[in-house]
């Protein structure tokens, strides 16, 4: 009788252990058919091409019929990292993150795979989690375009300035490492004289550049990681009486395309912010939908100078 009961409970167990599902892995795609609701966390809003981006991505999520939720960080780690957590806390279907800082926002990417929701960057990367893709203009591409087009307008020699971005970030590090690649090799009579972080922010850029025009008295050219930065540096400038510097940004944004209109601005490197947002949701829906997804999704680049721009 007793073996009888004990044969019972354990078909029992097994039966049960049958029935229930396995978890969901890091990188496994949820089921076809269900609402899907995607959790955009991005850097901070209060820079034009990341508003830009997220216009994008609404505009794609809208297309595509699903939800978009945005999370400002506000160029906070720690607002990132509480941003991505709720959105775990909500069970969103997949994770678009473009972070502050590519290693602070490891720990919470990797409870994201713990959560078994897919994550996606979007323009910056990050430096460990497992990410599905990575939606982004070739940094590194852009910056040795940024410093072709500086050291022939330049004439090849002269004191240059770079302006970097917030330290951490893959756009930073990939931007500067392609600068500097060509500059050391390609424009080696073009001395660089001051590299210092302006954070992507105009006003610190402005107030930056102020500081290094004092301290070098030639400046034949000026490159920033990004526009805001370089707007601020021919602000500066501009109120210095200073002439005769070629300024090269990055991103151009809609203020920087009037400046090189207005000939303040000799260049930017084109990211396209809006396609990027676009590319994010799209590669996420498709992967939420069962296909297959590249690793890295380049988005185009291209350089506005007074020759090219519209």
């Amino acid at each position: 009788m007793k073996r009888s009961i004990i044969y019972l409970l354990l078909a029992f167990v097994l039966v049960l252990a049958a029935c229930t599902p396995a978890a969901q892995t890091a990188t496994q795609a949820p089921q076809q058919g269900g609402e899907i609701t995607l959790g955009l966390v991005i850097s901070t809003l209060n820079n034009p091409f990341f508003v830009t981006l997220r216009d994008g991505a609404q505009k794609a999520a809208d297309a595509a019929g699903v939800k978009l939720i945005v999370v400002d960080a506000q160029d906070d780690s720690a607002k990132m990292t509480a941003g991505i957590e709720d959105l775990i806390n909500k069970k969103v279907s997949a994770l678009l993150i473009n972070p502050t800082d590519s290693d602070a926002v490891v720990p919470a990417i990797q409870k994201a795979n713990e959560a078994g929701i897919p994550v996606f960057t979007v323009d910056r990367g990050s430096n460990g989690g497992t990410v599905v893709s990575h939606i982004a203009s070739d940094n590194v591409a852009g910056g040795k375009m940024a410093a072709e087009f500086l050291c022939k307008a330049i004439g090849g020699k002269g004191n240059v300035v770079e302006l970097q971005g917030i330290a951490g970030t893959s756009a930073a590090r990939d931007r500067g490492q392609g600068f500097n690649a060509y500059m050391s090799s390609s424009c080696k009579d073009a001395k660089i004289v001051a590299q210092q972080t302006a954070d992507f922010n105009r006003d610190k850029g402005l107030k930056v550049f102020e500081n290094i025009l004092q301290a070098q008295p030639e400046i034949a050219g000026v490159f920033a990681h990004n526009d805001e930065m370089i707007l601020g540096a021919i602000q500066a400038a501009e109120a210095a009486g200073r002439t005769g510097i070629v300024f090269v940004g990055f991103d151009a944004i809609d203020d920087a395309v009037q400046a090189v209109k207005d000939g303040k601005l000799a260049a930017t490197v084109a990211q396209q912010p809006a396609l990027m947002g676009q590319m994010a949701v799209e590669t996420a829906v498709k992967y939420l939908k069962g296909e297959k997804v590249d690793a890295s999704i380049p988005v185009p680049l291209n350089l506005v100078t007074k020759d090219t721009v519209k």
